[in-house]
């Protein structure tokens, strides 16, 4: 994500509008791209530099319901068939578990999937086409679609520029402290996870003691 990052910081502020957008928009129709860390990192570049988290936010939420709506025509036009051929293609992001997943959250929420899909990663991509193919009345799906792509766009940008404006001053005026406390969480957490497992290896060794005398 650091390179992504620095590949992005020096691209016009106009560039990265449009880049957030697309990549968003493209996600959404079904192919697996990294939606989420472009907006994130967008978001990042907003706290720092000049792009603005307005039209970050404003830019993925184009993105998010212009190509969840493409989603749902292509889901409506190929069917099941369609998202199978491509679960072949794209196994690990959306395969037949996958597939299962999200149509068993379309059981249990409804339209409402589509919102809640856009905070889950797997929904995210899947959403769109899935309801196409599901058949689910356009006009409930685009409420939903509209509703959580506003939310997820604006929430977590300027849940990600606030947090970071708030560190950038915090870390400005009290960088020794942050270090020091980075120091000492990272100790720790070091000496934490080495308790950990060296209980567990502990509990191992004594099962495996106990196997053989339970063995007739």
């Amino acid at each position: 994500m650091h390179h992504i990052e620095e590949w992005m910081s020096t691209l016009p502020a106009i560039w990265i509008y449009l880049l957030v957008g697309g990549v968003i928009g493209i996600e959404s129709m079904g192919i697996p791209v990294p939606g989420e860390i472009t907006l994130v990192t967008a978001s990042l570049l907003s706290v720092t530099t000049s792009i603005s988290p307005w039209l970050v936010a404003s830019a993925a939420s184009a993105g998010a319901i212009i190509g969840d709506s493409l989603g749902y025509y292509i889901g409506r036009r190929g069917g099941r068939r369609l998202l199978e051929r491509f679960g072949r293609r794209f196994p690990k992001h959306f395969g037949p578990e996958h597939l299962a997943k999200a149509e068993r959250a379309f059981q249990r929420w409804g339209v409402w999937a589509v919102f809640f899909g856009r905070f889950i990663a797997l929904l995210r991509i899947l959403a769109g086409p899935l309801a196409g193919a599901l058949h689910v009345p356009y006009g409930k799906f685009l409420a939903a679609n509209a509703l959580g792509g506003l939310t997820w766009a604006f929430g977590t940008v300027f849940a990600i520029y606030s947090v970071g404006r708030v560190a950038e001053k915090w870390l400005k005026d009290f960088s020794w402290i942050a270090l020091a406390a980075a120091v000492v969480a990272g100790l720790a957490t070091t000496v934490y996870l080495r308790r950990k497992a060296a209980a567990e290896a502990r509990a191992t060794a004594i099962e495996a003691e106990k196997e053989p005398a339970a063995t007739p």
